[in-house]
């Protein structure tokens, strides 16, 4: 199985966010500010490796408090 991050809304979030390929873990890549984005939504696709390829999908909010 691997695993993708798209959608990212805002866009910039590919920047900051990102997601292990094998594992699915997500992982800070830079410090988050409040003042200037508080909500990133995206989405994880999960595919395997069969014939036809089979995926699945899940929606992430990751909230930035103060």
């Amino acid at each position: 199985v691997t695993y993708t991050a798209t959608n990212f809304l805002p866009p910039n979030g590919r920047d900051v966010i990102s997601v292990n390929p094998k594992t699915g873990e997500i992982h800070l890549m830079a410090a988050l500010d409040f003042e200037e984005v508080n909500i990133f939504d995206f989405r994880i696709e999960a595919r395997d490796q069969g014939w036809p390829p089979l995926s699945g999908h899940c929606s992430v909010e990751l909230e930035v408090l103060d």
